[in-house]
This record gives structure tokens, sequence and C-alpha cells, in this order.
């Protein structure tokens, strides 16, 4: 199903405890350029800083670190017949996307998450 032929929060429903994922280039915080921090859709855990967001060109909002150690989870994912790792909200367990290791040189990670799975707090 296509993110616009559902209601937003169904999509967020889906991503969060379903381990769905939004289609590239559709999530509200791929273009998102506010100074801010993002919080888990879930449970509203600081998660992101937008200072460590940074244009992947994969269609999702990419960061190259949390914004707060133990934040995050990290578990293999061999679904889809590929080997990953998934990037969960230690807090609550909401599946936030997943994390690879070809990121900026700062970290060499880049954490690919769901906009579906975030929310925004301005600074």
């Amino acid at each position: 199903m296509r993110n616009r032929d559902v209601d937003p929060e169904e999509v967020r429903r889906r991503v969060l405890w379903h381990k769905g994922t939004e289609e590239p280039y559709t999530g509200r915080y791929h273009d998102f350029e506010e100074d801010g921090v993002f919080l888990c859709g879930g449970c509203g855990s600081v998660l992101f800083d937008s200072q460590h967001k940074f244009d992947s060109g994969t269609g999702w909002p990419s960061f190259d670190r949390p914004a707060v150690a133990g934040s995050l989870e990290e578990e293999e994912d061999r679904s889809h017949g590929m080997l990953r790792t998934e990037v969960l909200c230690s807090r609550c367990g909401g599946h936030l996307g997943h994390v690879f290791e070809d990121g900026p040189p700062s970290t060499g990670r880049r954490y690919c998450i769901n906009s579906a799975a975030l929310d925004f707090e301005e600074r």
C-alpha cells in the first residue's frame, strides 16, 4: 500500500509496530531543515539532533549518530533476503529504520530513518 493511499497514523503504526517502511522521498522529514530534535513517534524519547542530519540521497532522513547515547537499540534483520541492522527505540521498541556503515567520515554510520516513526521539536 502506498503512503499517499492511507492515513498518516496508519503509516506510523505500520512502520513503528509492524516494521514497515515508507516509500522513498515521501516522508515529511526527508527535505526538512529546521533546527531541533527528532523524537520517537511511539513514546517521545529524543533520538536524533538536526545538527547530525544529512542528505544521503536515499529518500529517507539520514543521521550520522543518535542524539543521546543509549536511545537506540540495534538488531540483526535478515528480512527481504538481506542482512541489515535494524534500529529500534530503546524505550518503547518501535521500529525506526536501519543503520548502514556507509555514512559520512565523522562516524561512518548512516541511520536511515522513516519520517513516520518520528516527531520533531524545535530548538
